[in-house]
């Protein structure tokens, strides 16, 4: 996506605001006439501030976005003028709301009706309808029959940083490409295409012929592949496609239909392109993974999950300057398990925000260890889980720890990842970085970026994600990813970090590049483990 596309997608005025109507934050306006932004703002009631009308529309669609837990639009029009606005809710009693100009093609909602969004292209009760109507004959007439769920990634991280009618056009452009149904039953599966929400789309195939299956679905996810131009910018979508059989699989089309979303979700947790059809094994793997929920509990109460560390280098010279710290959980009887694995149990059950305070604790233990095998200037890096950084008392819970002499505030980097970075307010970050602490936004150039945000947020520096880090030699797209990065970073005065330097050719390339700090398998050697005193002392 092009800089200047994004930056027209950006919002003009941006209020934080208490349930009350007390304004917490203010910035921006000056593209919204009669609402710019008063540098006195914060503090003030937005009746004060601002009309009648415009202040109780703010206060209706903030309430909205609040009793719903979600994020709640409308449009207003005040003086001639029409404004379009959105609520997203930050905790139970804040709500961040972004207001821009209505451009002249813009839909004439009001806040009533606001609620209403535009007609997909795929009716979803008509499709659920058909699709029941088919597994009915299907087994009436004892003719095969299969649904094939396609995920694509990216709809809900554009609705989110830019906007939502945006992210719905792309959608409905997808979505045009694709035929509604096959147009001939020349060998090939009669099927037709359905919408399950904003960003599922699904089919119904009468086949059970796998291989027939699996060369239709794919012909369509090559289809949704393909660059969309809106506004002048190009999106990428990228689907994963899961298929689930009638009478092998489920014979309800309830349980077949969450199979087949089971089996999409499985190809995009193991990064396929390829389609992927519901086995037992995933049935098995559900189990497996309620299994990990509950022992995970049990895991942060004793605080079995805890930091391994790695050693940041300079690529010139190779010395030490930074600890970053992974996840690492290991179990009694599984041995090692992976953080993909359990991050993910984490994430869907409510545990990965208490996860994140739990391991925030270990740091204070590992430290004195950490500070004896490197130099006074060598910091500690933590990465902060997406739920974690997402919740409203993420910036008190590290200032509380720093309070508590955890460790100076100059020694603490807190690595943040770019998705959870971009659709959370930067504002309370500001105090921890004024006490010394360096934000890092990990995971670059893995999913959406603000240049917005990162011009004002309180950041030190951005670290490119380890895969495009590890294809920087052999791969022209890595390396053109890696290069957009860095230029990114030395644009906003940010020092470039790089993630999985496993060889000295990568090390060499990144130079070149202008990134001058990295970690990962180079430097093996210079990463003593030091968390094993640790753990052994909580064991004791």
């Amino acid at each position: 996506m092009s800089a200047d596309a994004l930056i027209e997608g950006l919002p003009d005025l941006v209020v934080l605001i208490r349930r009350d109507g007390l304004v917490l934050e203010c910035g921006g306006g000056h593209g919204v006439p009669g609402l710019r932004c008063r540098l006195d703002a914060a503090g003030k009631r937005i009746e004060s501030l601002w009309p009648a009308p415009v202040a109780e529309f703010l206060k209706l669609l903030m309430r909205r976005s609040l009793a719903l837990r979600t994020t709640a639009e409308a449009r207003l029009e005040h003086d001639g003028i029409a404004y379009e606005a959105r609520a997203s809710a930050r905790g139970p009693e804040r709500a961040l709301c972004i207001i821009r100009q209505a451009s002249a093609s813009s839909r004439d909602d009001s806040l009533e009706g606001s609620d209403e969004r535009p007609r997909p292209q795929l009716d979803r009760r008509g499709f659920l309808r058909r699709c029941k109507e088919s597994m009915a004959m299907a087994a009436l007439r004892e003719r095969p029959l299969a649904v094939a769920v396609i995920q694509l990634d990216g709809i809900s991280d554009i609705a989110q940083i830019i906007a939502t009618k945006v992210s719905e056009q792309i959608m409905s452009t997808a979505i045009l490409r694709l035929p509604a149904k096959s147009d001939e039953r020349d060998g090939k599966p009669w099927w037709y295409l359905g919408q399950l929400s904003e960003s599922l789309l699904a089919l119904v195939l009468e086949s059970a012929d796998r291989e027939a299956i699996g060369e239709c679905v794919a012909g369509l996810s090559a289809s949704l592949r393909e660059p969309i131009a809106i506004g002048g910018a190009e999106f990428h979508l990228t689907p994963y496609a899961g298929v689930a059989i009638l009478g092998q699989d489920a014979s309800t089309p309830k349980l077949l239909l969450d199979h087949a979303r089971a089996a999409a979700t499985e190809a995009r947790r193991r990064g396929s392109s390829e389609v992927c059809f519901f086995t037992d094994t995933m049935r098995l793997e559900s189990l497996a993974r309620l299994d990990i929920a509950r022992e995970m509990r049990e895991a942060i109460a004793n605080r079995d999950i805890r930091l391994r560390y790695v050693g940041r280098h300079d690529l010139e010279t190779g010395r030490l300057t930074a600890w970053v710290g992974y996840l690492r959980w290991l179990h009694p009887l599984r041995g090692e398990i992976r953080p993909a694995e359990f991050l993910r149990v984490a994430e869907t059950t409510g545990l990965a925000a208490q996860l994140s305070r739990a391991v925030l604790g270990c740091l204070k233990e590992d430290f004195a260890s950490l500070a004896a095998a490197a130099d006074p200037d060598v910091r500690v890096s933590f990465g902060a889980l997406r739920h974690h950084v997402l919740h409203e008392d993420f910036a008190a819970d590290i200032g509380r720890f720093l309070a508590e002499g955890a460790l100076p505030p100059e020694r603490l980097e807190l690595r943040i990842a770019e998705r959870a970075l971009v659709t959370r307010d930067p504002l309370d970050l500001h105090d921890l970085a004024r006490l010394g602490a360096r934000v890092v936004v990990d995971e670059v150039a893995r999913g959406m970026g603000s240049l917005e945000l990162l011009a004002r947020a309180p950041l030190w520096g951005l670290q490119l994600d380890r895969a495009w880090v590890t294809g920087l030699r052999r791969e022209t797209q890595s390396r053109k990813v890696c290069q957009a990065g860095i230029a990114v970073a030395q644009a906003f005065g940010l020092t470039p970090i790089a993630s999985g330097v496993d060889d000295s050719g990568q090390r060499e390339a990144l130079l070149a590049l202008g990134c001058r700090y990295g970690s990962g398998d180079l430097f093996r050697d210079a990463a003593p483990d030091i968390t094993a005193p640790a753990r052994a002392a909580v064991g004791a």
